[in-house]
């Protein structure tokens, strides 16, 4: 990428380039900052990767929108996905699950997924677990980095559960212990456990 430049007229340029990721993030169902951002800068003509806007600023102008265009039909997009997510917590109670990503920050679009983090040494129990309860599961993977530019591919599956799209992403037991990096402020990823999505659900704990 080349190398970020200064002034007002490339921190209005920034901003136009954020609030158009942003708005291809939301309505075209886009999850990957980085594409989000190539996409928005071809559609603007700009070639200057210099001018290209943080993750955290793409992330920002989503809840910005989200807030001032779909406040109430945001809340209770959110409010059902982490319901959801609480039941399949329940369903994966043995692994410890912990929710992550736009459910949890409460930025989720139509199309993002409810994002878990499961924990155990052989990812294969937790299809199993999937599977015995009627699940039909697809395998996928996730890119992590973590710290002192560590970058590790973590497998997980992708299934559907009550009409939301769910991706459980299985690290190792010890992977409580050091969450990834997050896409958009490149610190720890927030997990939260269930009483803490109950809590945020407004569900019994």
């Amino acid at each position: 990428m080349g190398r970020r430049q200064s002034g007002p007229a490339y921190a209005a340029l920034r901003e136009r380039l954020a609030q158009t990721a942003a708005r291809l993030m939301i309505e075209g169902g886009i999850e990957d900052y980085g594409l989000a951002k190539r996409k928005a800068a071809e559609k603007l003509g700009v070639k200057d990767l210099g001018a290209l806007p943080s993750n955290a600023q793409i992330a920002a102008s989503v809840a910005e929108r989200q807030r001032i265009f779909e406040p109430h039909v945001q809340q209770r997009r959110v409010e059902g996905l982490r319901r959801i997510a609480l039941q399949v917590m329940d369903l994966l109670e043995p692994f410890h699950p912990r929710l992550v990503g736009p459910v949890l920050a409460g930025t989720a679009t139509e199309t993002s997924p409810i994002e878990l983090h499961a924990f155990a040494d052989s990812p294969e129990s937790v299809a199993a677990r999937l599977v015995d309860h009627g699940v039909f599961v697809r395998d996928c993977q996730r890119r992590y980095r973590y710290a002192a530019n560590r970058v590790s591919l973590v497998p997980g599956y992708r299934f559907a559960h009550e009409g939301a799209d769910v991706v459980v992403v299985t690290f190792p037991e010890n992977g409580l212990r050091e969450a990834p990096l997050s896409p958009v402020d490149q610190r720890p990823m927030r997990r939260a456990a269930r009483h803490e999505v109950a809590e945020l659900a407004d569900e019994p704990v």
